[in-house]
């Protein structure tokens, strides 16, 4: 027998026949093994495998082992499962390799989903799966920024010399009316002030285009045009101050509500009133004029209809060419008046939205039944409403802003506020954009937040950061 230097036999291939046939008997024999005597095999032939052997094994078993699952499964089935991981580990995988990358950022239904759970606003014919991951990006950044109060930036208007009482805003444009008997126009986003007219002390204002009216302490309503400040008309017949105006120009409506405990509705051309309402017992603080969206007994889609709030109740009108107007309803959250009303409400023709002692109640205006009431974080009796919409909330106290996700009821941002006049009758204060708490898009988290009078007699503003 040879043998090499070393003692061993040399190595001496088997012909390919033979070695076949070892291979298949091999093969036999080892599926006839339990799995603990394979192991043995196994872990025997690996201590007799020199590098070239370890190298090939390992080569092969990362290929079994580790098998893309992602890259095999059909597109629709992969799209499937990547809809239930969480955003942070969806951003994780692609950084797994290219290929992962490429499948998940093609996955627009993923990302819609992600941006929707974060509040956004979702566009459905935009299909591109790379603009979604991008707005996903955006608005986490932006819910971190609420999360450390770092969404918003503040600045202030100044140009009053007295109390300002009243302020209204529209289209980028706040009004404010004040006890040096002028109201101004300003453009939030410059600073600048538009137009400033010499009016009488306002108690509520709102304004178009063309003209502004003003509700006053001194019990009247006046009509004033910006471009020359002139006075087209005035309403009188109130007995105590004007806390609250809305009018209609299609309607030729104009309604008021006052400290005499009355609502009326004028025509808004010729100054003259049209109907007194009578039922309330306490200062009418609000009145809204608006279409309804729903159908009931009482009212139809398109009918316009009227809510007055004081200290209790909200009183449900309706608002055509009818003189003797009646209640249609009368809301209130405590039938012996121990839970006052907040002077703010909201109502958008499907839900009217009020903030109180007890929490935030939302009916429905087709039933008006309740169907929703929240009780915030904070004290319900401190916490005014500003806006509310169909994923967030603005509300506020003596010392925060806070924005509420409405899905959840709790509070995701907050904003510090400097000591202000919080007005009874809720008219120095107000909200800026609110398209935004019907959920954010990357487009409508801009401009004015809120507003309210200071005792310097200035502005403070909270305004949108710019988001990076």
């Amino acid at each position: 027998m040879l043998l090499t230097a070393g003692g061993r036999r040399p190595h001496v291939p088997m012909e390919k026949v033979a070695f076949e046939g070892w291979l298949e008997s091999v093969s036999t024999t080892f599926l006839a093994l339990s799995d603990q005597q394979r192991n043995q095999s196994l872990d025997h032939l690996i201590s007799l495998s020199g590098a070239a052997q370890l190298r090939h094994l390992s080569n092969r078993l990362e290929a079994l082992l580790k098998r893309d699952f992602l890259r095999l499964l059909p597109l629709e089935l992969a799209f499937y499962l990547l809809r239930w991981l969480d955003p942070q580990t969806l951003l994780t995988c692609c950084l797994v390799c290219k290929q992962w990358n490429k499948v998940i950022n093609a996955c627009t239904e993923v990302w819609q989903s992600v941006c929707r759970d974060l509040g956004w606003r979702i566009d459905e014919s935009i299909q591109d799966a790379t603009h979604w991951k991008g707005v996903y990006l955006k608005a986490k950044l932006r819910m971190k920024q609420l999360r450390e109060e770092d969404a918003f930036e503040t600045s202030s208007l100044i140009g009053h010399s007295a109390r300002v009482y009243a302020l209204y805003y529209r289209d980028g444009l706040l009004c404010t009316g004040s006890d040096d008997l002028s109201a101004k126009l300003w453009d939030v986003r410059t600073g600048q002030c538009v137009y400033g007219i010499q009016t009488h002390t306002c108690a509520t204002v709102k304004f178009d285009e063309q003209k502004l009216v003003t509700g006053s302490f001194d019990n009247t309503i006046a009509c004033w045009e910006w471009c020359t400040g002139a006075k087209i008309q005035q309403f009188r017949g109130h007995t105590g101050a004007v806390f609250s105006i809305d009018y209609n120009d299609d309607l030729d409506t104009l309604v008021s509500g006052s400290a005499d405990s009355t609502v009326k509705v004028w025509s808004l051309s010729t100054g003259t009133c049209v109907n007194t309402l009578t039922g309330h017992t306490e200062w009418v603080t609000k009145v809204h004029l608006q279409k309804s969206q729903v159908e009931s007994m009482m009212h139809s889609p398109g009918d316009y209809i009227l809510l007055s709030v004081d200290k209790y109740e909200i009183k449900v009108w309706p608002i055509g060419c009818e003189i003797n107007c009646k209640c249609l309803k009368t809301l209130s959250v405590s039938e012996d008046r121990s839970v006052c009303l907040q002077p703010r409400l909201q109502f958008d023709g499907r839900y009217i939205v009020c903030s109180s002692d007890l929490g935030i109640y939302q009916w429905d205006f087709a039933s008006f039944d309740v169907i929703r009431v929240i009780k915030p974080q904070q004290d319900p009796s401190s916490l005014s409403l500003l806006g509310f919409g169909k994923v967030f909330a603005l509300l506020f106290d003596n010392h925060h802003l806070y924005v509420m996700d409405l899905r959840t009821e709790v509070t995701v941002g907050r904003w510090p506020l400097p000591a202000y006049r919080k007005s009874k009758r809720g008219s120095s204060f107000l909200p800026g954009v609110t398209s935004w708490l019907n959920g954010l898009d990357g487009k409508n988290d801009v401009g004015l937040v809120f507003a309210t009078s200071m005792p310097d007699h200035s502005i403070h503003l909270v305004l949108w950061r710019e988001n990076g």
